[in-house]
């Protein structure tokens, strides 16, 4: 495993009768972001405390950069938790140095850095400012810096968009790719905002009620979670063409455009879910004979509907 960052085999974790993480296999190979996906409950921070050696895993193997994992490897990384923690009472910029004096950064180093940092994320005026003068978004790209100043080897960021406008979202997510295209770093992120993910992340793992449920390279999950459902704009008796597709496709919505045009005029827009046996050229060869059809269009599925689909079908 000479690429891989984290590896873990049958990690497993429980607090007294609730399992929190079932025997969990995961690998992150170096230079990757990673989405770590799940609902609330999930297993995700209770893996992350693990990896960060808050808590120790119940049983089960964790290696980091193949060896077991042990206190001195925790200077190669950065965390920033979903919970936030910043002294009110301190300047913002001596905060941020005096973490980083902690990581080993000497004080000339961690003061270019920081001046650095603050330039990129357009936080130059607050060097000198009381954290309690924050604003919660600008307290987010504090932190932020704080967690990545000592160019860790290794990222976790725990919900880093929280309190963050479009506009410096998108600037941070501009940092988190610098790093990784400029310094190697590898990255996990676990977030709810699935549009960071589809724009970030090179591969998911998706946990809920403690289990992996799904893992792989991003586009590749949401091309095998779209397989066979198609977008079809028609013409035509709708009733009748609905009868036709009868038990051999599922219809998963549909919606008439132009009603007031009357019914010849009217369009009917169609999600079809098609069976592994019935391709898509075969079922637009039947679909041309049973209606008008003005397009037919592959689905793509966003990431929020892969997320809930997934949870959807191993959820009782």
């Amino acid at each position: 495993m000479p690429n891989t960052v984290l590896h873990t085999q049958g990690v497993c974790k429980s607090f007294g009768d609730h399992v929190a993480l079932a025997p969990l296999d995961l690998e992150v190979e170096a230079g990757r972001i990673v989405g770590l996906l799940g609902p609330n409950g999930a297993g995700k921070t209770t893996l992350l405390r693990m990896v960060t050696g808050i808590t120790r895993p119940d049983a089960g193997e964790l290696r980091m950069w193949g060896q077991p994992h042990h206190r001195e490897l925790l200077s190669r990384m950065g965390y920033l938790p979903e919970e936030r923690g910043l002294y009110k009472s301190m300047r913002v910029a001596e905060q941020v140095l005096y973490f980083a004096t902690l990581r080993g950064m000497p004080r000339p180093d961690a003061e270019r850095e920081l001046k650095a940092w603050f330039e990129r994320l357009e936080v130059e005026g607050w060097w000198n400012r009381e954290v309690a003068d924050l604003s919660k978004g600008m307290a987010q790209k504090i932190q932020f810096i704080a967690t990545v100043l000592h160019r860790p080897d290794f990222l976790i960021l725990d919900e880093p968009f929280s309190g963050l406008d479009p506009i410096n979202a998108a600037l941070v997510r501009g940092e988190m790719l610098r790093l990784v295209q400029e310094h190697g770093t590898t990255l996990v992120l676990s977030t709810h905002d699935m549009g960071s993910v589809e724009a970030l992340c090179d591969e998911v793992v998706l946990l809920h009620k403690g289990q992996k449920v799904l893992a792989g390279p991003t586009d590749a999950i949401r091309e095998d979670a779209r397989r066979g459902r198609i977008r079809l704009s028609m013409r035509g008796n709708l009733m009748a063409f609905v009868a036709e597709l009868g038990a051999r496709a599922e219809l998963l919505s549909k919606t008439t455009r132009g009603e007031e045009l009357g019914g010849a005029q009217a369009i009917h827009d169609l999600e079809i879910a098609l069976p592994d046996d019935w391709p898509m050229p075969a079922f637009l060869a039947w679909a041309v004979g049973h209606a008008e059809v003005l397009e037919a269009v592959p689905l793509k599925l966003s990431m929020e509907e892969v997320f809930v689909q997934s949870v959807e079908s191993v959820t009782p």
